[in-house]
């Protein structure tokens, strides 16, 4: 298996961190002014514009024949991965690396960071028609849709690359770990038969789980792969685009995601060098060793001597006078049983 060494990039990180991306909350503004300093090594175009009318771009790069389209933020308030993608743009911008020259001589990458600028801007899920882009690949109604799937049919990638944030409740099953990076090969229809192009699609995931598991051991999950007849990462398995999902989640204290941002950009980058460097994709088993999700965690936890009294809380993020603000708000559930706090408080009467 082609791994890259974790020193390696460890010390890309670093370096190529773009440093005026910070937090969760990144709205079209605060990519604009970065994507500048690309436009003359690579191909930056405005491929459309949003319900709301804010440009969509995209970044080309790279002259191989692989091809890989990647996009993030279509939902508007994950943006970890659109950091991520980023540090990888400044990594190609400055490649000095063989590694990543590797990549760029084997592959042709298509970037779309934001493809929900609308919904960024005001920190939701949904774009300015209050349409769910992920749940939005049959009927198309959104425009974002429409930019998507005409971007996926002039471009016919080989791998594509679903960026987004799972949330703080998710944990490695059988552990006490967040998932802190879950990956998913989408099913193409309701039987999860393991197709072709999925098994295509679980060899590159084998490999960005081998390396992360170096790493944050036993802190990657698998996100259930139930077929979602409207999602967009089934339907375009199912048009045969084999399309890798990966989820940004929870790190101990990681309430702004910037270290579950290193994760996903070491994830992305090497599974960019696996598909550069590899011929043979038939080889997919490791991939059910790797354990489901599951959901044990509320973010606060109120522990009493009689469990039935027990109380726990959750962040809902909301903006507030222009400030992206985490309240907690109580469960209503009302048992508790094998349920775990990212914090827990601990009452002795």
């Amino acid at each position: 298996m082609n791994t890259l060494t974790v020193d390696f990039l460890e010390n890309l990180f670093k370096k190529e961190k773009e440093t005026s991306l910070f937090g969760k909350w990144i709205c079209l503004k605060d990519i604009q002014e970065p994507l500048k300093k690309y436009e003359a090594t690579f191909q930056l175009t405005q491929i459309g514009t949003s319900e709301q009318e804010r440009p969509i771009y995209q970044l080309k790069m790279g002259h191989g024949k692989k091809k890989i389209l990647l996009w993030s933020q279509m939902h508007g308030n994950e943006s970890t991965g659109t950091r991520a993608l980023f540090d990888i743009f400044n990594c190609f911008l400055n490649a000095n690396a063989k590694e990543l020259t590797t990549i760029l001589e084997a592959c042709t990458l298509v970037f779309i960071p934001m493809l929900n600028p609308d919904g960024a801007e005001v920190y939701t899920r949904v774009n300015g028609n209050k349409i769910d882009l992920n749940r939005d690949a049959v009927a198309k109604k959104a425009k974002e849709s429409k930019i998507l799937r005409t971007i996926l049919e002039d471009f016919s990638p080989d791998f594509c690359f679903n960026l987004h944030d799972q949330r703080t409740i998710f944990n490695v099953e059988n552990t006490k770990n967040p998932a802190t990076i879950s990956f998913l090969a989408p099913s193409e229809e309701s039987t999860r038969a393991v197709t072709t192009g999925r098994k295509q699609t679980m060899n590159v995931i084998v490999a960005m789980n081998a390396l992360l598991q170096k790493i944050i051991p036993n802190c990657v999950g698998r996100y259930t792969d139930e077929f979602y007849p409207t999602a967009t990462g089934d339907n375009f398995q199912k048009l045969g685009y084999n399309t890798i999902l990966i989820e940004s989640g929870h790190y101990p204290e990681d309430y702004e995601r910037e270290i579950s941002r290193k994760y996903t950009f070491f994830s992305i980058l090497q599974g960019l060098f696996h598909i550069a460097v590899t011929k043979d994709f038939s080889s997919y088993k490791s991939y059910f060793s790797i354990p489901n999700n599951a959901d044990i965690f509320y973010d606060v936890l109120h522990r009493f001597p009689d469990s039935q009294k027990n109380v726990a809380y959750q962040f809902k993020d909301e903006i507030i006078d222009g400030i992206l603000v985490s309240k907690l708000h109580k469960s209503d559930k009302k048992s508790l049983k094998g349920k775990f706090g990212h914090h827990e408080i601990v009452f002795d009467c």
